[in-house]
């Protein structure tokens, strides 16, 4: 039997964790497939899950240290680049869905080691990264991310937000600072800021 349950707008904005006007672009844009009933949208919910399967396949790749950089310079004209660091996977894969709806190019670390790797091979318009890690700590992240790209936009999420660490983020000139748990939203408006939208 195929799935026909169909979803209200307020209900794909809480399934997606986004604003009116996010969901709105999308249909726009033809990325979300939606009928028009009277005065409201309606959504098929397998069609947004497809979607969101697809959007997650195209959106995060993952390269190797040994693979050769795809862009080592910026895309003029394409989407904005965003390097998303926390050792919590469920943090990785919900900022990735997130960032991936406004139709950002996502990739993932699980460290700061890796994330360097990463930086070093490619060319990010943003950097998502977790203050507390095991191994290298987001602020040294930071520091050596700004060393290979003085230009980098950078965002923080914490769940142990102190005084000193935010003072130590601001002196190191980042974009924006987030405390978890943080709302989608919230995100999405911070990165987009980050990056002049």
């Amino acid at each position: 039997m195929i799935d026909e349950t169909f979803l209200t707008t307020d209900e794909v904005l809480e399934y997606l964790q986004v604003n009116l006007r996010t969901v709105y672009r999308l249909i726009k844009a033809g990325k979300i497939p939606a009928v028009r009933v009277g005065r409201q949208w309606r959504f098929r919910k397998a069609d947004i899950d497809a979607w969101l399967e697809r959007e997650r396949s195209h959106s995060i790749p993952v390269p190797t240290p040994s693979s050769p950089s795809i862009s080592a310079e910026p895309r003029p004209g394409g989407p904005p680049r965003v390097l998303v660091v926390d050792d919590e996977a469920s943090i990785r894969d919900l900022l990735a869905k997130t960032l991936a709806l406004a139709e950002y190019e996502v990739e993932l670390a699980p460290n700061g080691q890796v994330a360097l790797e990463r930086m070093r091979l490619n060319r990010y318009d943003l950097l998502i990264t977790d203050l507390q890690m095991p191994g290298m700590d987001g602020l040294t992240v930071i520091e050596e991310a700004r060393r290979l790209n003085a230009d980098l936009s950078v965002i923080i999420i914490t769940g142990f937000s102190t005084e000193a660490s935010a003072i130590e983020a601001a002196n190191l000139g980042v974009s924006g600072y987030l405390t978890k748990p943080f709302k989608v939203p919230k995100v999405l408006a911070v990165a987009a800021r980050a990056l002049g939208e």
